[in-house]
């Protein structure tokens, strides 16, 4: 009898997957050869579950179908050793047991003998097509002007959203420079999943994790930066940037290379906003991350020459000028003040097209689809 020799957790990746599965039998076979099959949500690719097989910062491996390995991504442990392989080979490391298992030409030692995998096959596709899997759907009312969706003030994990100011029609002067990132800015980096995932419906709450992180290039130091305010040099980014917001003091957040890597993570954009960024400046950006940032009336710009991010300073002041004449394929102005007196000005670009410039004049594309209506 083959056994398994690791916990292996399977997790469909859809509504429709999960019924589909439960239908044609692949559920039970792996209930049955001892696996655990998670519920139908991200799972351990952004550390939503409950790990209780190591205890605290413990160094351990684990082996991923999940194609994110990032630091600290599957379950917030920076000690965690994640290696990504295919499904099948996930399946056959568990059932051996270690890592330097080839099933292509290993055997496993059972009670009755070696046991050797054959090569797996399987159909494309379900012989019977795809379960539509809307168990749970409760279809909304034709009218729904009389609903009223109930939000306890004192929830901690849901939060109504209050709709972001719209611009005021002026330039974006002398802001404070919260971060500048170095190296990798992952959506990981700036806002951790697993346990902050219960807030995921409260800005508010979820913003605690922001920049928590990013690697401060001024410091070397990860998740903290200068209170320009309390002067302390090491406080939590996202305490600072709550008093930056506070006091009424706009920042900035500067990027490295291809910022926001990742997952298309909504809150690292919506946290930037909340928390009372308004700029975002990086040498390059990810295609999901910069336009989330549009999304949420956050300026998404990038320096025209990316040795332009070595000249911003942690105590410099930054404006962004041209805002009267933003358009498609004009590039915005950079100044940047120093603590000497001298300045700096430079061009930065930007990808905007027409309607996302309307995003960022209404405040976000929430408020201006909410204008529309």
């Amino acid at each position: 009898v083959l056994e398994l020799r690791s916990r292996l957790l399977v997790t469909p990746c859809s509504e429709q997957i999960s019924a589909s599965t439960q239908r044609d039998g692949q559920i039970e076979a792996f209930e049955s050869a001892g696996a655990t099959v998670l519920a139908n949500a991200c799972g351990p690719c952004i550390g939503q579950w409950k790990r209780e097989d190591i205890e605290g910062d413990e160094q351990n491996t684990i082996v991923t179908s999940f194609n994110r390995n990032f630091p600290g991504r599957n379950d917030a442990n920076r000690n965690t050793l994640a290696f990504i392989g295919s499904p099948e080979l996930v399946v056959a490391t568990a059932f051996a047991g270690e890592m330097g298992f080839d099933p292509r030409s290993d055997a496993i030692a059972t009670q009755s003998g070696e046991f050797r995998f054959s090569a797996p096959t399987g159909a494309e596709l379900p012989a019977n097509g795809f379960d539509v899997g809307d168990e749970g759907f409760i279809a909304p009312p034709e009218d729904g002007s009389d609903v009223d969706v109930i939000v306890s003030p004192e929830s901690d994990r849901l939060q109504r959203l209050t709709p972001f100011n719209t611009w005021d029609g002026n330039d974006y002067t002398f802001m404070s420079v919260l971060i500048k990132t170095q190296g990798k800015t992952t959506t990981d980096h700036i806002s951790p999943a697993g346990s902050w995932l219960r807030f995921r419906g409260h800005l508010e709450n979820i913003s605690g994790n922001l920049f928590s992180g990013g690697v401060n290039a001024f410091t070397d130091d990860t998740g903290t930066t200068l209170n320009l305010i309390s002067g302390l040099a090491d406080e939590p980014i996202s305490e600072v940037a709550r008093s930056y917001k506070d006091a009424g003091i706009r920042w900035v957040a500067v990027g490295d290379e291809n910022y926001g890597e990742g997952s298309s993570r909504e809150h690292a954009s919506m946290e930037i906003r909340w928390s009372g960024g308004y700029v975002v400046i990086a040498r390059s950006f990810a295609r999901i991350a910069e336009t989330n940032l549009k999304k949420q009336g956050i300026l998404a710009l990038t320096f025209s020459d990316p040795a332009h991010y070595d000249l911003v300073g942690q105590l410099d002041r930054l404006s962004i000028l041209g805002l009267a004449d933003f358009a498609p394929g004009q590039p915005l102005t950079l100044r940047i003040d120093h603590e000497d007196g001298s300045s700096n000005e430079v061009s930065v670009n930007h990808s905007y097209t027409d309607e996302q410039i309307t995003w960022f004049q209404a405040g976000s594309a929430l408020n201006k689809i909410a204008a529309s209506q």
